[in-house]
């Protein structure tokens, strides 16, 4: 093996450990079975003796007859036991992996193909159901049983138990040496059947483009050079499982030959009754069970180790801080007036709070990576209580970057964020979000009904509530389309671009946000519907902040202000004719976009 094994068996120990009290439950059962299993061949012997003596056959088949079903009845039971065990460990990694997934940071998650990460809960989990539930009992239950036919076969002749030794020691020695291959064609085998999803998963969400470009054969090589890689892997894992269960078959038979052989003789000899010779090889064929037992629980051990590593590494991704901060936040300023139950002292309270700008951004600096060139450089912004604020620029400027601060879901390397005149640090992350609304440019579908898209932010939210915001958004006649109504499924193939982001919009609107951010909501929408989102921003903005990242200059002309940005830092501000005149760059987007200079003037 690349590593140490102690090391790797204690990641899928992990996994088993929580279930430790079943799993030693477990053993107890097979432990049993296989006691009942090594009495067969002794009482099968004392049913031959008995047979040579003229002595009653009652006792010893009656004891047969009863080791055959106690035997069966705890295996059946073991079998449950640990096959409810796998499950429930199956069940305890998704759901790691899956908590585990939603509350890393978006850089950790958008780092990987969406594939990748998926086949980490489905297909490896699957690998740890024997690993983790009954291959640690396999083992244990497998060398009890070894050891245990070795020592009966003992007691019943040394000469011929030494011959069986040498067969057993030949066959570990070939497992001992085949084993870690198998265990890394496994791993590799696993690892790209990860890429494959992760390639298979981007090219699905990217068919129209593949067919487009007339891709389809390019892309399936692709996705099929993984398969393939997967397959060759798997063989040359088969190839040497097949190896090593012939070397076992060959070397079991070979000492079975050599049994009848060194028996005979010790028979003829008069130093083995025929009994003892036949409850030998009794035991030599019951030697069969532990080597596969022993064999087959290896195997999915390697299996499992390289799966359970495959899993761990989700651990490894950095996670969003969870902890609830208690209640609303606070200005520190305003703490002491907050004390005080007076009226007027109150309504003091709310006019300084409307003076503090809801999120302001001082000297921020924010870069994708410890080695990446920073996206945002210096950036200093205040976003009043209420009002439209539009930030503009080429692309690369860093106007998504700046979102993704104010969400939270990039941290800066210098500077700082604060909310409600409180820095970011001071408050959790949903609660941060809770004051928050966010609109894609590119929006996706939530798995789901078209009802728990809208619910999404604000799960109490009534039908009544739902259809209002619809018809802001003029959805009401899709609504009325669709058989189900707001319980109609979705899916990105049966919502067009356009009102997949009027159904964004509706859950933003209907969450009544602090602060509503738009990414060129308008971008895909026809005039009429853009002049209705429009009159929606403009509501908005007059009761609370409305912020628009604008890639088309005719939606944000009449904000209140405007932000332009250039290479990740704020080049100017303004209104609309003010920038006209003071900003060549504005000037240059306008003018590339022949929007009028005029507000209020029709776009061409």
């Amino acid at each position: 093996m690349s590593s140490s094994i102690a090391p790797r068996l204690s990641i899928l120990w992990s996994f088993a450990r929580p279930h430790r009290r079943t799993l030693a439950k477990g053993l107890a059962l097979a432990l049993v079975a296989s006691a009942l299993g090594l009495a067969t061949p002794m009482v099968t012997k004392h049913v031959l003796d008995a047979l040579g003596s003229a002595s009653s056959l009652t006792r010893p088949v009656a004891t047969l007859v009863v080791l055959l079903f106690v035997g069966a009845a705890v295996s059946y039971w073991q079998w449950i036991l640990l096959g409810a065990l796998g499950e429930r460990v199956v069940l305890d990694a998704r759901e790691s992996v899956v908590r585990r997934f939603l509350r890393a940071t978006v850089p950790a998650i958008t780092r990987s193909p969406t594939g990748e990460l998926v086949t980490r809960v489905t297909s490896d989990t699957v690998l740890l159901r024997q690993a983790a539930a009954s291959s640690f009992v396999g083992l244990i239950n497998g060398a009890v049983m070894l050891v245990g036919s070795l020592v009966l076969m003992g007691f019943l002749d040394l000469v011929l138990l030494a011959t069986t030794v040498a067969a057993v020691a030949l066959v570990g020695l070939a497992f001992a040496f085949l084993m870690p291959g198998i265990a890394k064609s496994q791993q590799q085998a696993q690892e790209h059947v990860g890429r494959l999803g992760g390639v298979l998963e981007g090219t699905l969400r990217a068919i129209r483009t593949v067919k487009v470009n007339r891709a389809e054969e390019r892309m399936t090589e692709r996705i099929l050079a993984d398969a393939r890689a997967s397959a060759a892997f798997g063989v040359g894992a088969v190839r040497r499982e097949s190896l090593a269960w012939t070397i076992a078959w060959s070397g079991v038979n070979l000492a079975i030959i050599a049994i009848l052989a060194v028996g005979a003789w010790r028979v003829g000899e008069g130093r083995l009754e025929v009994s003892g010779l036949i409850a030998f090889l009794l035991y030599t064929f019951a030697l069969m069970d532990p080597i596969n037992e022993l064999s087959q629980n290896v195997t999915a051990l390697q299996s499992g180790i390289a799966a359970a590593e495959r899993i761990r590494q989700a651990d490894a991704l950095p996670s969003e801080e969870s902890a609830p901060s208690p209640g609303r936040p606070e200005l520190p300023e305003l703490h002491a007036l907050k004390e005080l139950n007076e009226l007027q002292e109150l309504e003091k309270l709310e006019e300084l709070r409307d003076d503090v700008p809801v999120l302001e951004l001082r000297n921020v600096t924010a870069a994708y990576g410890p080695d990446a060139e920073p996206a945002v450089r210096g950036v200093d912004l205040v976003i009043p209580r209420r009002g439209h604020t539009a930030v503009v620029g080429p692309s690369g400027a860093g106007k998504t970057t700046l979102f993704s601060l104010v969400l939270r879901f990039l941290e800066p390397i210098g500077g700082e964020l604060l909310l409600d005149g409180r820095p970011y640090r001071d408050h959790a992350h949903a609660d941060i979000r809770a004051r928050l609304a966010y609109v894609e440019q590119d929006t996706p579908v939530v798995p789901g009904t078209l009802r728990d898209n809208l619910l999404l932010a604000r799960p109490e939210a009534t039908t009544e509530e739902l259809l209002r915001v619809l018809d802001d958004v003029r959805l009401t006649e899709k609504v009325e389309g669709l058989e189900e109504g707001l319980d109609a499924p979705l899916a990105t193939a049966n919502v067009s671009g356009g009102e997949r982001q009027r159904i964004a919009l509706a859950r933003a609107l209907l969450a009544t946000p602090d602060v509503l951010l738009l990414d060129e909501a308008t971008a895909q929408l026809d005039g009429l519907t853009e002049a209705a989102v429009q009159e929606c921003v403009r509501s908005r903005a007059e009761t609370g902040a409305v912020v628009t990242i604008a890639h088309r200059l005719s939606t944000v002309v009449d904000a209140d202000t405007i932000v332009v940005m250039e290479a990740g830092r704020v080049r100017a501000r303004g209104r609309h004719e003010e920038l006209l005149v003071s900003d060549t760059l504005y000037r240059d987007l306008v003018e590339s976009l022949r929007i009028s200079a005029v507000p209020g003037a029709p776009v061409t």
